[in-house]
């Protein structure tokens, strides 16, 4: 607040406290003595540019994998061994986009089951999986 010296103190006070005014101001010029030599560099990036002799393919279908309780397993509806479905991991995994695997696994199978083949594919390099499940009958 600003404070009178002798005089008449009835008056209204018309001076203004400029002390936050000037707070504010070596604030902002500090910031913009900081900003400043920073806006003069220039960063050059080097941008791809877009290749339009390249055909979508599409969508990739996914490789499905079914697992009964008995460890029997079908891949596509076929079935398969497990050294015939590393093989055929490594070989999707090699696939640019690679494929999704989708694993459905009847109820009473053993967790352990499941995590083979999980790691089997992780092994092979397979890294989009997913799980399948049926809806209320």
């Amino acid at each position: 607040m600003a404070m009178s010296t002798g005089g008449d103190s009835s008056g209204a006070m018309s001076e203004i406290n400029v002390t936050p005014l000037v707070d504010v101001m070596l604030v902002l010029l500090i910031i913009f003595m900081i900003t400043a030599p920073l806006m003069s560099h220039r960063i050059t990036v080097a941008l791809p540019t877009a290749n339009p002799k390249t055909v979508d393919t599409g969508p990739v279908e996914p490789m499905d994998l079914a697992i009964k309780d008995d460890g029997s397993m079908y891949l596509n509806d076929l079935p398969v061994t497990e050294a015939e479905l590393k093989a055929q991991f490594a070989v999707a995994a090699a696939k640019s986009p690679q494929p999704e695997l989708q694993i459905r696994a009847d109820k009473g199978l053993e967790w352990k089951n499941i995590g083979k083949v999980l790691g089997d594919a992780k092994a092979a390099g397979m890294v989009h999986v997913g799980f399948m499940t049926t809806g209320k009958e």
